[in-house]
């Protein structure tokens, strides 16, 4: 867990550097939550008329899905783990980083949902209309040798007018917007919100320890996602 805004550049080293190491055995797997500074990043899918207002910097993130926002006030969280040593299967990790999310925002009174045609967790928000929902939280990812990098990003209390800048993630639908904890009302602290994604951590993913062998833990997630919505399995 970083304290401080993480730099995107070096950030993106570091997660390289370790995710390389983990697939050579030299280093444990790791789950490092963070801050970044005010900043755009586009995935392998982005189109660039989805950039409507460059007010941040725009970063090349080589994950896959469309453009996302960073910025203080919403808690990224980069997941480096083996899938050899667990369950080699990218749709079933996709479902579970969705569960863990789901379970975390339960933590806050928050339900949030899946989308079979659209990656994230979502809450319905009726009050802005039929079939109004709202994304609270992104998942983009990156496979190399089997190694997970990027995550995802979980809004808590960021400023929301930032994400018009852009499309977030292509979803350009009036009916979808983009919601956080705070804007609904639910106040959280990092900390608070750490110790929930640490909570809920364990019981899909296994233990937060070393290993020798590590089990199939993404099987205990509810399902795989759809190979339809692994087509852009990361926004």
């Amino acid at each position: 867990m970083s304290d401080h805004p993480v730099d995107y550049d070096d950030a993106l080293a570091a997660m390289t550097a370790r995710a390389s190491r983990i697939a050579h055995g030299e280093a444990r797997e790791l789950v490092w939550l963070l801050e970044h500074p005010p900043l755009y990043t586009s995935g392998t899918s982005t189109r660039p008329h989805e950039l409507l207002d460059a007010r941040f910097p725009v970063y090349v993130a080589g994950r896959g899905g469309q453009f996302t926002y960073h910025g203080p006030g919403q808690r990224v969280g980069y997941v480096m783990l083996d899938l050899k040593r667990r369950a080699p299967d990218v749709r079933r990790f996709v479902a579970t980083i969705e569960e863990w999310i789901i379970r975390t925002l339960a933590d806050f009174g928050v339900h949030g949902q899946r989308r079979e045609d659209r990656v994230g967790v979502w809450v319905a928000r009726p009050e802005k209309g039929e079939g109004a929902e709202d994304k609270i939280a992104a998942i983009g990812i990156r496979i190399q040798r089997w190694v997970t990098l990027h995550g995802l990003s979980l809004n808590v209390a960021p400023d929301l007018s930032h994400f018009t800048g852009i499309v977030p993630c292509g979803v350009s639908e009036r009916k979808f917007g983009v919601t956080s904890l705070g804007d609904l009302g639910r106040a959280a602290s990092m900390q608070d919100v750490d110790r929930a994604l640490r909570a809920t951590f364990g019981p899909l993913f296994g233990a937060t320890v070393d290993a020798q062998n590590v089990a199939s833990t993404e099987n205990k997630s509810p399902g795989r996602r759809s190979a339809k919505s692994a087509e852009s399995a990361s926004r």
